[in-house]
């Protein structure tokens, strides 16, 4: 071995706590980047395997109702390869406990080999024509524990009927499964999509002949034209009553999955660059101290024929050292992280061709990644080694030149200053650099550790904005047909209703430019106390009597702005199309909707004095009271949302732990290695405050105070850096179904700050070890390392 790299072992030695930590760090970087790198890849490939596989449509139509030899009249269009008609409608589910309320997705299946969203059987097989048969999505099978043979008891316009469950399927339309748009994450005891022959839907739902949905799939060389077949299929099916046309891109669960994707690719590389920022960083400053405590050996191994490059590259192998064991060992703790991970993707996102296989082009990606990082931080703080000549060697450095620093103007407050305390400032001031960096890890540290603080509140904070300001009632019910506002009062006649207000809720078309988005128009009573609509800014605002009111991601989609007009086309057949100002924009942070005066919305229909639904606040449970009225399609309860969240706070709390430990390793890493590196520049220092009477304890508090005045500034920093990554985060993760309000609530700040003092005080005691150990003597005897 050569004598450099044997030195370079001792050093090693003589630093190990760094050594380790600084391990640590490019440990954690390099498990974070191969399995989130891995889980994302295969994630993307397997969606995309499996959507070949179940023929997966690029165009779902909903139309009031359509023939089904008009269906196949789209095939005419070019680039259209296949179309099939559906049947489609959620209903309730009887179940052996009359208050629970369980909805289902009724949906055809033709029963064909070549159809478009083709059943994935999992165990048993598919619905057989005409028989009462259902095959059961998975989440829902295993939600409600179901057992081939049961009896599943649909309710259908007033009629119960019963279907024998005879196999458990995947399909590629709910890999995430959800009810709709204001329903973020799944109820998998609560909702589920079940499938029954064509024709049992057919005579169940008086569809003899024709469909409510269409789904179209296009040929391999028109992908790219999806969006121009998608608007000549509605400019044909316009006669039908088109409700919406989704595109495979806007479909809710494939956006939901990509997103995944790609949030996985991008924490996989900011989390990544941070660690390994964030260890270059300190691998650059202790090189530099080691550097300088290793002056006069340099000077003589110059002396003794060693070049520049020769030890230049012995300090940049320290830091090379520490990418490599921190690759090896980050790389192979990262094959049980990503198998854990993959063990999460396949219970929650149900993606049965997704394996967590291994991928070898990781362990190559990652350590290069950290091989790079660690030696362009080597070269950096080891580059002083370029400037030391033998001659200047033999000489001590010369001490940098103090001064008076701006603080000590103050007399009154200088003189007041302990000597313990005016020694912290100086020692503080002489090294500006190096507080600099220990300031900016701690406030690193305090952001990291923010972001997961803030997170666990998001919940609560959505649905208080969402259930306690914007909709304040308790149930909202959907009719299955429109009927008479008279009708309302025969409810209260049911059940306890405090308050009842009646909504028209309709899809329409609203058109800017050649930007459209069909979604739910809701109208009610403009003395509405169901709903409280805020602007973005917190003013509250009332209903006007003439316009439209549009929430905030509609808005955003259509690039309009209170002020602007918009045409509104009524998706019902024979309707004239309309043109309306937008004369409000507010908060809305589960789905997308636009609300208008009730009275407005009945000139629009050319019909007055009807209802959709109806609004209700009562602190009684009205669903087995009204489950057996025949014309109620649906209950939707404000409570059921709230604890369908709560059944995920675990997986939810796991997540942001582990957010939580990062922030803890970077906090730890940053101040144990700055304070060790402080402790060994200021040897004679201490040894000669040692001489003067100082204790190992007082010397020990001397560097506490100056780690805890620079963790005050940090955190002090820290709290605008935090604040700046919780709304880029708000920013990046909210979507078209969805959007997340930067509010965060002082406590935030409060924990965070917290969490980062117990992290910098267990640093702190993990310096105390190390200045217990020194040998003073030693100190004013040797400076060479």
């Amino acid at each position: 071995m050569k004598k450099l790299d044997k030195r370079l072992i001792r050093t090693i030695g003589h630093s190990k706590g760094q050594f380790i930590s600084l391990v640590v760090v490019v440990i954690v970087a390099l498990i974070v980047y191969v399995s989130f790198s891995m889980i994302a890849e295969q994630m993307y490939n397997s969606i995309f395997q499996y959507y070949r596989e179940t023929n997966f449509a690029h165009i779902f139509v909903d139309v009031s109702r359509i023939p089904g030899n008009s269906v196949d009249e789209l095939l005419e269009i070019e680039g259209v390869d296949q179309v099939q008609g559906r049947i489609i409608f959620d209903v309730p589910l009887r179940v052996e406990d009359p208050n629970e309320k369980v909805n289902a997705r009724i949906i055809s299946d033709p029963g064909t080999e070549d159809q478009i969203n083709s059943l994935f059987i999992l165990e048993g097989e598919g619905p057989s024509p005409g028989t009462r048969t259902t095959a059961v999505l998975k989440q829902f099978f295993v939600g409600r524990d179901m057992k081939f043979g049961d009896t599943i008891r649909p309710y259908i316009g007033g009629t119960e009927y019963s279907l024998q469950v005879v196999g458990e399927v995947g399909s590629p339309e709910y890999i995430y499964l959800m009810e709709n748009e204001q329903t973020l994450l799944p109820d998998e005891k609560g909702f589920g999509v079940i499938y029954v022959p064509e024709e049992f839907a057919q005579s169940a739902f008086g569809f003899q002949g024709s469909y409510n949905n269409i789904v179209v799939t296009v040929d391999e060389g028109h992908e790219n034209r999806v969006d121009i077949i998608a608007d000549e299929i509605e400019d044909r099916l316009d006669r039908f009553g088109v409700r919406s046309v989704i595109t495979r891109e806007n479909h809710m669960s494939h956006s939901v999955m990509i997103q995944e994707v790609d949030s996985l690719e991008m924490m996989s590389t900011s989390i990544t660059i941070m660690f390994l920022f964030v260890a270059a960083v300190i691998i650059s400053i202790m090189l530099s101290r080691i550097v300088r405590k290793d002056r006069i050996a340099i000077g003589v191994l110059k002396g003794l024929g060693y070049d520049n490059k020769q030890i230049l590259m012995h300090y940049v192998k320290y830091s090379l050292a520490i990418g490599l064991v921190g690759s090896i060992l980050g790389v192979l703790l990262s094959i049980p992280v990503a198998d854990m991970l993959s063990g999460v993707y396949i219970q929650y996102m149900n993606i049965p061709l997704f394996t967590g296989a291994f991928d070898i082009r990781y362990l190559f990606y990652g350590t290069l990644l950290t091989s790079v990082f660690c030696i362009a931080s080597g070269v950096f703080g080891a580059r002083s080694v370029l400037k030391i000549t033998p001659a200047d060697a033999m000489r001590p450095e010369t001490p940098k030149a103090g001064s008076r620093m701006w603080i000590e103007g103050f007399k009154a407050l200088w003189q007041r200053l302990t000597f313990s305390w005016k020694m912290v400032l100086r020692n503080i001031s002489r090294t500006k650099r190096r507080a600099f960096f220990l300031i900016l890890g701690i406030a690193l540290t305090y952001a990291v550790t923010m972001l997961p603080v803030f997170m666990s509140t998001i919940w609560n904070t959505l649905f208080d904005r969402q259930y306690s300001q914007l909709q304040k009632m308790d149930y909202s019910i959907d009719f299955n047909i429109p009927v008479e506002r008279n009708a309302l009062l025969e409810l209260q006649q049911l059940t306890d209703i405090e308050f009842i207000e009646p909504k028209v809720e309709l899809p329409f078309e609203l058109v800017e430019g050649w930007r459209k988005e069909t979604i739910n128009v809701i109208g009610v009573q403009r003395d509405t106390i169901m709903y409280g609509f805020r602007t973005a800014s917190g003013r509250q605002i009332e209903l006007p009597s003439k316009g439209i009111v549009l929430t905030d991601i509609l808005a955003r989609q259509l690039q309009v702005q209170a002020g602007d007009t918009i045409q509104i086309n009524s998706v019902l057949p024979g309707k004239s199309d309309k043109t309306i100002q937008v004369k409000a924009v507010v908060e809305q942070y589960f789905g997308k909707n636009a609300y208008m005066d009730i009275e407005q919305m009945y000139d629009i229909l050319e019909e007055r004095d009807i209802a959709t639904g109806a609004l209700l606040m009562t602190e009684a449970d009205v669903v087995p009271d009204l489950k057996d009225v025949k014309n109620i399609r649906g209950i939707n309860s404000v409570q059921d949302m709230r604890d369908a969240i709560m059944e995920y706070m675990d997986l939810i709390i796991a997540s942001m732990g582990s957010m939580m430990i990062f922030g803890g390793v970077i906090g730890f890493a940053i101040v144990y290695n700055i304070t060790i590196v402080s402790i060994s520049e200021r040897m004679m220092e201490f040894s000669s405050l040692r001489v003067l009477g100082f204790d190992k304890k007082d010397i020990f508090r001397l560097v506490t105070r100056e780690n805890a005045l620079m963790t005050v500034f940090g955190i002090i920093l820290g709290v605008p850096l935090g604040y700046s990554i919780c709304v880029g985060l708000v920013d990046y993760v909210s979507t078209d179904m969805y959007t997340i309000p930067a509010v965060i609530e002082p406590f935030v700040y409060v924990y965070s700050a917290a969490a980062t003092l117990v992290f910098v005080f267990v640093a702190q005691l993990a310096t105390y070890r190390k200045i217990t150990n020194l040998n003073f003597i030693d100190a004013l005897k040797n400076r060479i390392s």
